[in-house]
């Protein structure tokens, strides 16, 4: 992912790769960016001091530090890290009184736009048709359900009014009665060289409405990642959302 975002930023009128960051003892730490003319650091102060805005495809651990420098440094900080536990959540949203970011589940255009029409069709149907979250990846994809699934779940539980945390369902083994009313399940595949495919299915008596997207290359992210970035660098500092950005509200 990141040497598709060093490419892509590298091809986008406006922007420039200014560096990389690898851990301290990452065998990449010196390595050439690609095209860019530039190396890969693992000294996050000195490339904070030379930006306007990071790109964060990481893991959770990276990202919370990473966000410090971004609240410090008053810049933009897109997030497309997944796997960020409510106590992360906090300190991200802590970080956004004074940082620019944007956060999402996935920064493609098209899953959002599907995420605004999950919410609307969870507002409109009601009880009567359950929701069902199904996605696949690739065999290295390391949690589970995907941040997309997370990110569709959301959006369905808040056209319903309910609180996702509370009315999720995310696995089914053995004998486990009758499915509840009005929670919201989750399934997760993995394997091959999936992208990343993902469909929500509201199941009612006699009819079935489905919602999929599929992505067939890492550039969607990284399209959809640098525009939040040059949008975001207008913004009052807060903590936005892909929502935010295409303006779905």
């Amino acid at each position: 992912m990141g040497r598709v975002l060093a490419r892509i930023i590298d091809e986008t009128p406006g922007c420039s790769v200014a560096g990389g960051l690898e851990p301290k003892g990452s065998a990449l730490v010196g390595s050439a960016m690609g095209l860019t003319g530039m190396t890969i650091s693992d000294d996050p102060a000195a490339l904070f001091r030379k930006i306007d805005g990071i790109i964060d495809f990481t893991l959770p651990a990276a990202t919370l530090s990473l966000v410090e420098f971004s609240a410090k440094a008053g810049i933009v900080h897109v997030i497309g890290t997944t796997g960020i536990d409510a106590a992360g959540d906090e300190k991200i949203r802590a970080a956004g009184k004074s940082a620019r970011i944007v956060k999402s589940g996935n920064m493609s255009l098209g899953v959002n736009i599907l995420a605004s029409l999950v919410r609307k069709a969870a507002q409109a149907l009601g009880e009567e048709f359950d929701i069902e979250v199904l996605e696949m990846h690739h065999r290295h994809k390391i949690d589970a359900p995907s941040g997309t699934a997370l990110l569709l779940g959301k959006a369905a539980a808040e056209g319903r009014k309910i609180d996702l945390a509370k009315r999720s369902l995310r696995s089914r083994d053995g004998h486990t009665g009758a499915r509840p009313a009005g929670d919201i399940g989750f399934a997760a595949l993995r394997g091959g060289s999936v992208v990343g495919d993902h469909t929500v299915i509201f199941a009612g008596n006699s009819e079935r409405i489905e919602f999929s997207h599929k992505a067939e290359s890492r550039d969607i992210f990284a399209h959809g990642a640098v525009k939040a970035a040059l949008w975001a660098k207008g913004q009052k500092p807060g903590l936005y959302s892909m929502t935010d950005v295409l303006g779905l509200e």
